[in-house]
C-alpha cells in the first residue's frame, strides 16, 4: 500500500491513512487503493469490524487533495473525475454492511469530516475538529456529508455548521451526539479497539443485518422500515449463530460465533 496501513488483528481491520504530509488528504489514487481495501474487507468472512484513522497527531483527514497535479477547477469536472464510490471509496460506498469505527485523531475537515460521517461510530481524540468549510472556498460538500450531518443533528443546528462552514470541537460533537466518546489522543486507538471489540462481542450476522436494516430504514415510514428484510437480516434469522446466541445464554457462557 503507497498510501494506506493496513493492519489485521483478528476479526478487526484497522486503516490508517498515510499522507501525513498533506494532513492525510486524498487524491484519487488513494481513493483507488482504498476501493481495493474495502472491497477485500467486506469479502473476507473473518473480517467483521474495521477502524479508519489517520497517520500523526494532527490531521484525520483533510479531504481531497487540493494541490495535487491536475486537480480540477470547475466542479462539473471534478464530479466526472472523482472515484465512484466517492472520497476514500468509503462516502458513496452504501452497500457495506460490516461496521466502521472512525478514531478521528485531528482535523477532519471537509471531505475528511464526510469520511468520518460513513463510518457508523465517531470516537475522537480531544483536541479534534469538525466542520464544512467548503463555502468559504466556492465549494460544498458533495459526499454525504451535508446530508449525513442533518440527519445526524438537530437540523437547524446542521445548518448552522454547513451554511457557515464553522468548525465544532470535539467536545462539541460529543454533546450533538456525532461522537460516541471523547479521550486523550494516546487514548484514541485503544478506545476505538474497545468499541471494536463490544461489536466482536455481538454475533456478527446480527451486526450486519442490523446496519443493513437501519440505514434502509432511512428512507421510509416507521411501519415499512419495520417490515424491511434485507439479505443479510433473512441470514441472520436462518443462522447457526441464533441457536448458539440462546444455548450460550442458557448455557451462561461465552458464545462462540460462527458467522454462519
Amino acid at each position: 500500500m503507497s498510501f494506506c496501513r493496513v493492519e489485521r488483528d483478528g476479526h478487526l481491520l484497522v486503516v490508517t491513512l498515510d499522507r501525513p504530509e498533506v494532513r492525510n488528504a486524498l487524491h484519487r489514487a488513494a481513493s483507488d487503493e482504498l476501493d481495493q481495501v474495502w472491497a477485500a474487507f467486506e469479502a473476507d468472512a473473518e473480517l467483521r469490524v474495521g477502524i479508519l484513522t489517520g497517520s500523526g497527531d494532527k490531521s484525520f483527514s483533510a479531504g481531497y487533495d487540493m494541490k495535487e497535479s491536475g486537480t480540477p477547477t470547475k466542479g462539473s469536472d471534478f464530479l466526472a473525475q472523482r472515484h465512484p464510490r466517492g472520497l476514500g471509496a468509503l462516502t458513496l460506498r452504501y452497500d457495506l454492511t460490516k461496521p466502521l469505527i472512525a478514531a478521528v485523531n485531528g482535523f477532519a475537515l471537509g471531505g475528511g469530516f464526510e469520511l468520518a460521517l460513513a463510518c457508523d461510530i465517531i470516537v475522537a481524540a480531544e483536541h479534534a475538529e469538525f466542520g464544512f468549510p467548503e463555502p468559504r472556498v466556492g465549494r460544498m460538500a458533495l459526499e454525504g456529508g451535508m446530508h449525513r450531518l442533518a440527519r445526524s443533528i438537530p437540523l437547524k443546528t446542521a445548518m448552522a455548521m454547513l451554511l457557515t462552514g464553522r468548525r465544532i470541537t470535539a467536545s462539541e460533537a460529543h454533546r450533538l451526539g456525532l461522537v460516541s466518546e471523547v479521550v486523550p489522543l494516546a487514548d484514541l486507538l485503544p478506545a476505538a479497539r474497545r468499541w471494536a471489540h463490544e461489536i466482536l462481542d455481538c454475533a456478527p450476522l446480527s451486526v450486519q443485518a442490523t446496519k443493513e436494516a437501519v440505514l434502509a430504514g432511512l428512507s421510509v415510514s416507521l411501519p415499512a422500515a419495520v417490515a424491511l428484510v434485507p439479505p443479510t437480516m433473512a441470514r441472520a434469522l436462518a443462522s447457526d449463530d441464533q441457536v448458539e446466541g440462546v444455548n450460550a445464554f442458557r448455557e451462561r457462557r461465552a458464545p462462540k460465533w460462527s458467522g454462519r
